[in-house]
């Protein structure tokens, strides 16, 4: 009979130590929202400007040679943001004009009204603003998810896209080597949910190591950027929403009625989408050019800023 007391004490003692584990364990990982306005100071500086644009506000920078009768326009990948583009537009902002923007759902545009990320909506969304800043033709580009808005753009309205730069675009059915975490958490409903109140950083980081060729490049500098745009309010929902909408391999025959130059930038480490579908992209694409940086991995542009700009100077001459 005495043990009793002394056993519930025991118990009331771990309980107490259990739940002091979690309360200091959500405090190391608890991440709420940021407003736009938090966040501009650090990440929408000069040359950065909002627009309006389908009921949003639109993060876009329009940089270079204004005077530039075809415009180059880049488009990002998932989860990232136009910060992605910086050295590229760096290395062509002198001879080109340049226009990068945070799709919706991304970056500090951040999600939409009706939560709708179909690549029709994108699609849309591209055409749309280039009537805004009145570009009639450009040279279009993007990455992953950009590539693949890219392409339709290009076989939906052929008329506007002079060329086409493809960088690890998605497009065809995909089998991944490797998926990031931070997109493998994001489609497990179970866990979903937390990611709008927790964000270890340690997932992000490795989100972005799994997307490098070489994981040693991945700066601290480059993850706070990541972190920040999955903080803009909203975007984490807008995430689980985009993904949840994925039609990939669902519009594969318009590919084949792209006849606009193109060129296919690939990174031969890609784990996300691998190499082979770079080269279905040749092969479907007629007269277009792909060259395959070896040591590089799903964001070439980012990775290895140098070479791939150096492959897009020459296509754009």
């Amino acid at each position: 009979m005495r043990l009793r007391p002394r056993l519930s004490l025991i118990l009331l003692c771990l309980l107490m130590l259990l739940m002091g584990g979690l309360f200091l364990t959500l405090a190391l990982v608890w991440a709420p929202d940021k407003s736009v306005e938090e966040l501009k100071p650090k990440w929408a500086p000069p040359p950065s400007q909002f627009i309006q644009l389908q009921g949003q506000s639109v993060h876009v920078r329009d940089e270079g040679w204004q005077q530039d009768p075809v415009p180059v326009l880049l488009i990002h990948g998932t989860s990232s943001s136009l910060h992605t583009w910086e050295p590229w537009v760096a290395g062509l902002k002198s001879e080109h004009r340049v226009i990068t923007m945070d799709l919706p759902g991304f970056g500090l545009t951040g999600p939409n009204a009706d939560g709708d990320y179909s690549d029709t909506v994108y699609t849309r969304f591209i055409l749309s603003l280039m009537d805004a800043l009145h570009l009639k033709r450009v040279i279009l580009g993007g990455n992953s998810l950009g590539g693949e808005i890219a392409w339709q753009v290009a076989a939906a309205a052929p008329q506007r896209v002079e060329k086409l730069i493809l960088v690890d675009a998605a497009g065809y059915p995909l089998t991944p080597l490797s998926v990031p975490p931070g997109f493998r958490i994001a489609r497990i409903p179970a866990l979903a949910w937390l990611m709008d109140y927790c964000l270890p950083r340690v997932v992000i980081e490795r989100s972005v190591r799994d997307v490098f060729g070489n994981p040693e490049k991945v700066t601290s500098a480059l993850v706070d950027r990541y972190e920040a745009m999955l903080l803009r309010a909203g975007n984490r929902r807008a995430l689980r929403q985009r993904l949840s909408q994925l039609n990939t391999g669902g519009d594969v025959e318009q590919i084949r009625q792209i006849h606009v130059p193109t060129l296919i930038l690939w990174g031969g480490k890609d784990r996300l989408i691998p190499p082979d579908n770079a080269l279905r992209f040749q092969q479907e694409i007629s007269g277009s050019k792909l060259i395959m940086f070896d040591e590089l991995g799903h964001v070439p542009q980012e990775e290895g800023p140098v070479v791939t700009l150096a492959a897009v100077r020459i296509f754009l001459q």
